[in-house]
């Protein structure tokens, strides 16, 4: 008999009730919410519990909440605290420590329980996705295709000096950093316009945007700046090129993963403390990198700041037992981050508030100087428990796929909708941070959204269909 309707929305939830039959055995529990959520990616985007939309190819609509959001965000999520996993079992770099080993039975109690609400935060939030994915959606206006390359090249140009405006305007850099990453995002979707249709102009000023993009990402001292660089270009390029993307991406996401640990590190250490300059640290990290230098740190690099996990337990540990859920405590401090501090001086700072439940917790003492703001679903269980999970991640889900939908609605389709002003306004989706950060991003971008459609719209840039 075939399964229709609500019953494969349900499937989805499936190796999260098996893990909690089998939480007395943390270990199992753990592994069966962890490779749960590969369940879960094999059966949403086989488009085995919703048809996928049929509007595009598979590699023409990569950039989709179900496709790139979900493997990022979930997979950041779900998928990487494997490596502390292992090293409480009691491993390093793979290798068992010792044959005595003691397995501390509280942490690995505690990192299944963590497992099993990430296996629940994935299914509730692709359940969100799917309830609200109705593609194709009658799209309002339409652009000529024989203008979209050029388009896409003046939003580039356009964009980044104007984000650069915006960070020098005390209280409103958060615009900063939305059209800065609608700048990259526009142009290496120009770049991956240009390279097929052989135009050498547009090319060389692409690649050199491009390259300078992944400049600073080298120079930022973070990983996933880096990392998003080059698997954009790579999503952008693969409907066109797919074996040659696929040979050469995929290696090199790979090794950047394995070198990046120490090029970060090693970064930090020379350009943060002042030892040297961002151009020589990088040298030097690269060196580190190549050279295996920093081999050490790579493995508590996988185990701790990989994943957010360890921060999860510590969370679990003290709520609610030694502090109560927050209730919609989170969200009213969400709702006070929108109003901009521009018109609002004396607004409380955002970090602070979310700080705050962070010392709380206990995740650090309040006389460091460690920011570890909490990602999205801690804040959810903060919030209300496994029910608070749920909700929260079913709406997070449902939000971003509706926005996708506005966004092709107005834009005329895919690729100004969803792989430009989706992926570059709210790019702050594919991660998950803290609710007030989060929420006043998501609020800000879809005013910038409206405001961009208006602008191209008076340019006569979008017609009426």
């Amino acid at each position: 008999m075939q399964i229709k309707g609500i019953e494969r929305y349900l499937a989805l939830f499936i190796p999260f009730f098996l893990a909690v039959i089998f939480q007395k055995d943390p270990a199992t529990s753990y592994l069966i919410s962890w490779s749960g959520s590969f369940f879960i990616f094999l059966i949403t985007l086989s488009g085995w519990v919703k048809p996928l939309p049929n509007d595009r190819t598979l590699g023409e609509q990569l950039m989709r909440p179900l496709f790139i959001m979900q493997i990022i965000f979930a997979g950041f999520m779900s998928c990487t605290s494997i490596f502390y996993f292992l090293d409480t079992l009691g491993y390093n770099d793979f290798k068992k420590i010792s044959n005595f080993y003691l397995v501390d039975q509280s942490r690995i109690m505690l990192l299944a329980q963590c497992q099993r609400y990430y296996c629940l935060a994935h299914a509730s939030f692709v359940t969100g996705i799917l309830v609200c994915m109705k593609y194709p959606k009658k799209k309002k206006y339409h652009i000529e295709n024989n203008t979209l390359a050029n388009l896409l090249l003046r939003i580039a140009l356009i964009s980044f000096p104007v984000s650069i405006f915006f960070l020098k305007i005390p209280g409103l850099s958060q615009f900063y950093f939305q059209l800065s990453a609608l700048s990259f995002i526009a142009g290496t979707l120009a770049l991956a316009f240009a390279i097929p249709l052989k135009k050498a102009l547009e090319t060389t000023i692409c690649s050199f945007l491009y390259a300078f993009n992944l400049y600073q990402a080298f120079h930022s001292g973070f990983k996933e700046p880096i990392i998003i660089s080059l698997l954009v270009l790579g999503v952008f390029l693969y409907p066109i090129y797919k074996k040659l993307v696929i040979s050469i991406f995929g290696p090199l996401l790979f090794i950047s993963f394995l070198l990046l640990p120490s090029y970060v590190n090693s970064f930090r250490q020379n350009a943060w403390s002042g030892e040297a300059d961002e151009t020589e640290s990088s040298q030097i990290a690269l060196d580190a990198a190549l050279n295996n230098d920093n081999d050490e740190s790579n493995w508590d690099f996988f185990v701790y700041r990989l994943s957010e996990v360890d921060m999860f337990t510590v969370f679990i540990r003290s709520t609610p037992e030694n502090v109560d859920y927050y209730g919609a405590t989170l969200i009213e401090q969400s709702i006070i981050a929108i109003i901009p501090r521009a018109f609002w001086p004396e607004k409380p700072i955002t970090e602070n508030l979310v700080m705050e439940r962070v010392y709380n917790a206990g995740v650090v003492n309040r006389l460091s100087t460690v920011s570890a703001k909490p990602a999205f679903v801690v804040d959810a269980y903060l919030s209300g428990g496994p029910w608070g999970i749920i909700f929260y991640l079913f709406l997070y889900g449902a939000i971003a796929q509706l926005i996708s939908i506005k966004a092709e609605s107005l834009f005329g389709g895919y690729v100004l909708g969803s792989a430009l002003i989706f992926s570059g306004l709210f790019q702050i989706l594919w991660r998950g941070l803290s609710f007030e950060f989060l929420i006043n991003s998501v609020f800000w971008s879809y005013i910038s959204m409206i405001i961009i459609f208006n602008i191209l719209k008076r340019a006569k840039i979008l017609k009426p269909v």
